[in-house]
């Protein structure tokens, strides 16, 4: 006891003298392995971990509802479409090229619900897992580049219709959803080459990647987000804003053009409001999060956060739906 007296004593007689000169006043024994005991501890502390459940338990019937909604919807839209070629115009091609997108996506949808259904455990392989998520992101990015153009064609129809008659072709549309698809591809094809069942380890089937990548993908899904994303909807919204300003100024305008572009606009509102905001918000406050865990900052927002993205997965299927109600409401257009 009296050493260990002696030692508190000449760390106490030391410690104000350090603090002047600032330097670290030498440890006590006991206060030094306190700290070491300590510092293992923090070491090996974790976060605490996210419950995965609500995904299984949720994602499946949604699914299943958008999956065949969708299905029915979408060919029922383009037969519509395809029995009024002529009427409906050249934006009818960015209308199919639409529809497309979103069975692309429904056809992958059963193979997730057997994912889920198995309490996430991945059955078909690392390659069929990158083509699922490639799908929906095709899908997403090209459903909304396509959603732009065709309120780029109306804006000019209706705003600028005398300067563009007869100006703008089929092969025009063609070449434009082309251009549409490669970009898309491009924005997509780097999610390809990141970590999605992490050499079936977990059994998962990752939306984004392993948690050794997790970094570099919010860096990716950050800009992703911004060109594939924010720049298109600007377009659309002001498009859509332009066209509104000017049927409601102009007493000649037809009744009928008005309340059906008014009626889409709202269809669109409701669409971004709904599906594709909450989606990319919480897609990147998710992978935040997951960074977070993993340079061990804890927090207590990561489950609220995860279940709140899970949803918003759910909602963003909406959109092969709502797609679909957007096909017949092409026929106002003015281009033929």
């Amino acid at each position: 006891m009296s050493t260990l007296h002696n030692e508190v004593h000449q760390y106490h007689k030391f410690q104000p003298i350090c603090e002047m000169l600032s330097l670290t006043p030498p440890h006590s024994p006991r206060e030094g392995a306190t700290l070491t005991a300590v510092q293992k501890t923090m070491n090996n502390t974790s976060c605490r971990s996210i419950s995965f459940d609500f995904a299984s338990k949720f994602l499946p019937p949604v699914f299943v509802i958008v999956f065949i909604v969708g299905l029915t919807a979408n060919g029922w839209g383009l037969k519509t479409l395809l029995q009024n070629w002529r009427k409906v115009g050249n934006v009818n091609v960015f209308v199919i090229n639409l529809g497309l997108a979103d069975i692309l996506y429904l056809l992958t949808l059963p193979f997730l619900v057997v994912y889920y259904f198995k309490g996430s455990k991945w059955i078909f392989g690392d390659t069929f897992c990158k083509i699922t998520r490639f799908c929906f992101n095709m899908n997403l990015y090209g459903s909304i580049g396509f959603l732009t153009c065709i309120s780029v064609y109306r804006y000019l129809a209706i705003v600028h219709p005398m300067k563009v008659l007869g100006r703008i072709t089929v092969t025009h549309s063609v070449a434009i959803s082309v251009m549409v698809w490669l970009l898309v591809g491009v924005q997509s094809l780097p999610d390809m080459f990141y970590t999605k069942t992490y050499r079936n380890r977990t059994g998962k089937c990752y939306e984004t990647t392993s948690k050794p990548y997790v970094e570099d993908y919010l860096k990716y899904s950050l800009g992703w987000t911004f060109t594939g994303f924010c720049i298109p909807s600007l377009i659309t919204l002001a498009c859509y804003g332009h066209v509104i300003f000017i049927l409601c100024c102009k007493n000649t305008t037809d009744k009928v053009l008005r309340q059906k572009c008014l009626k889409l606009m709202f269809i669109l509102i409701l669409l971004f409001s709904i599906c594709y905001i909450p989606f990319h918000l919480l897609k990147n406050l998710n992978l935040w999060s997951r960074v977070l865990s993993k340079q061990k900052i804890c927090h207590g927002w990561a489950d609220r956060v995860y279940i709140a993205h899970q949803i918003s997965r759910g909602l963003v299927c909406l959109n092969s739906v709502s797609d679909a109600v957007h096909i017949p409401g092409s026929s106002f257009t003015l281009f033929h």
